[in-house]
């Protein structure tokens, strides 16, 4: 065999490969799991365990999206974190959100915030947040609520998405800084479900204990050893694009979600439900 022939059967199982590589990346959905250790978590809290399911964009693995229920299932989360773009803002197809969101509540309890696709909706996102009420999810707008365990207590707070305010992006920050002082924030362990990981210095500002948060989509396309390369809000080489971030006291946790939206396929991305257990520091 002529070396120009060798070169062409390599060039050609590269391509193979890589075109096998990436349908199972777009097509399979793994579990990341964080341990969140702290010495401001309750011991009531500790091992309380928190399934976050980022940017689904309608995202189906399975027939009624059992793939995904049955990840959640596997971990027995104490609750269920849904940090926006659940649905999006080119298909409303409202009745299958509702149906994930039904077994998904059987589950465990779900909390939710808004992400930039709710904010698109317009009009529409009030008979969306109708149906979500229906079945008992716990829609947080620019508010907390607290969650006590013999005797002790922790706050789940939720930002609605700023393009329901304003998409100018330079003046996000500040809206979000705004907000949370606002917020009625205890000295409670605080955990925020935000959808935009970029505004990370207003949670740093704030001192959120912990932020679970996506829009990022890992950076949709990933190199080795460098990260995502575009992401929202961010652009090239985003700063969040995924993973673990802490400045001071707060830790951020970023998804790399689970659907697509405008750029519909990932590379060296694999689609993700996160699992955050939190750890008191003994």
């Amino acid at each position: 065999m002529g070396k120009r022939k060798k070169k062409l059967l390599f060039i050609a199982a590269v391509g193979i490969f890589f075109v096998i590589w990436t349908v199972w990346g777009n097509k399979t959905l793994g579990t990341t799991h964080y341990t969140v250790t702290s010495s401001r978590v309750p011991a009531a809290f500790d091992h309380y365990k928190i399934a976050v399911v980022a940017d689904l964009h309608y995202a189906a693995f399975g027939e009624n999206n059992c793939g995904l229920l049955k990840l959640i299932e596997k971990e027995n989360p104490d609750m269920v974190a849904i940090t926006g773009d659940f649905v999006d803002s080119s298909n409303t197809d409202f009745a299958a959100a509702q149906n994930l969101i039904q077994s998904l509540i059987k589950i465990a309890p779900c909390y939710y915030v808004t992400g930039n696709h709710e904010a698109w909706l317009g009009e529409q996102y009030a008979e969306f947040e109708n149906r979500l009420a229906e079945v008992g999810v716990v829609v947080l707008h620019d508010s907390v609520v607290e969650l006590t365990k013999n005797q002790e207590t922790i706050q789940i707070a939720g930002l609605d998405d700023p393009d329901f305010t304003n998409r100018d992006t330079s003046v996000q920050q500040s809206m979000i800084e705004t907000k949370l002082d606002h917020m009625d924030l205890t000295n409670d362990y605080c955990i925020l479900l935000s959808h935009r990981p970029e505004i990370f210095q207003a949670y740093v500002n704030a001192n959120i204990d912990l932020v679970c948060s996506g829009h990022a989509h890992g950076g949709q396309f990933r190199l080795p050893f460098i990260g995502g390369i575009i992401a929202p809000n961010q652009g090239f080489f985003p700063q969040f694009d995924a993973g673990i971030y802490s400045e001071d006291d707060t830790t951020m946790i970023v998804s790399r979600g689970i659907g697509n939206s405008v750029i519909p396929i990932r590379i060296n991305n694999r689609p993700e439900l996160v699992c955050i257990e939190l750890s008191c520091e003994m």
